[in-house]
């Protein structure tokens, strides 16, 4: 069994202070635990680098203010919290996970007097699917819960309430021998997979589903820019299970996921083509650059 996240050596930045990770706990009437009042941020550090350090800490100030969250840091101190874990727990490569919940001030679904409490963790992880994996190509299976409509959920915020369905259908896909799952939206368009967002090749052209429902990932955004820069034909478009299942050349990305080919949905299979290829090289080679370490 994989050691518990409750039990590793390494230290953890929470509300301002910087504690021995086994110590790093919150109480069980926690609002946040019991009505998903918490946002969270998945950042990469490469080679000392934290990836889109402004974008991840504005996001996060803005995942909290669309769920009526008051959050009592800046971006700025979000982003120098983020250093100081990482210098205590002495990485230059790692995985950050920044988070921002209600407290347990207050219990009920009011929670006007609940205080804003705030935690970085940081640890070494390398690629989210192992070099094989990534090569071949992941599987996703269509999952039955789809992406809500936008009045029903606040899904422009990378909020912890929006996760269910995206575990039940991931559970699901895994237990018939899938990677992961892919989401459709409330019009039965294609929307993402649980974890990150999808795009799709035919001809050599790029599409991507519009994210008007879903997170608009800002490795998706960085993906959009460099195909634009090395001149590819790339769009955000509605995309139907029928026009997915016809592409040459399907690939996900995320923070975790980062540039991801995907060898096969439900039973259609696909390779992992040369656009995946070139994209995927050209992102590792942008993480890793001084263009990165500037931004």
């Amino acid at each position: 069994m994989a050691q518990a996240f409750s039990d590793r050596d390494g230290l953890i930045w929470i509300d301002g202070k910087i504690l021995p990770w086994r110590e790093a706990n919150i109480h069980i009437l926690t609002h946040g635990l019991h009505y998903a009042s918490a946002v969270f941020e998945g950042e990469r550090c490469y080679s000392g680098n934290i990836f889109k350090d402004k974008e991840h800490s504005d996001r996060l100030i803005r995942s909290a203010q669309l769920i009526d969250m008051k959050m009592t840091m800046t971006s700025d101190e979000i982003s120098k919290a983020k250093r100081e874990i990482l210098d205590a727990n002495k990485l230059t490569d790692a995985y950050l996970r920044p988070v921002a919940w209600r407290g347990s001030e207050q219990m009920g679904i009011s929670a006007q007097a609940t205080l804003t409490h705030v935690a970085i963790a940081a640890w070494e992880w390398p690629s989210y699917f192992s070099p094989e994996m990534r090569e071949k190509g992941i599987s996703l299976q269509t999952a039955k819960w789809r992406a809500p409509m936008p009045d029903t959920a606040p899904v422009a915020s990378k909020a912890s309430c929006l996760y269910a369905t995206h575990t039940m259908s991931k559970h699901a896909a895994e237990a018939n021998g899938y990677t992961d799952a892919l989401m459709l939206d409330y019009r039965g368009l294609v929307a993402e997979a649980t974890g990150a967002n999808i795009f799709v090749i035919k001809d050599g052209a790029i599409k991507t589903p519009i994210p008007d429902c879903f997170l608009n990932g800002l490795t998706r955004q960085t993906v959009i820019q460099l195909a634009k820069d090395l001149k590819l034909p790339i769009e955000e478009a509605r995309i139907t299970p029928e026009e997915l299942h016809k592409a040459d050349e399907i690939f996900l990305t995320g923070t975790a996921a980062e540039v991801t080919a995907v060898g096969k949905i439900d039973n259609t299979e696909f390779k992992v083509g040369p656009v995946t290829r070139q994209l995927r090289q050209t992102y590792e080679d942008l993480v890793r650059s001084k263009q990165a370490k500037a931004a």
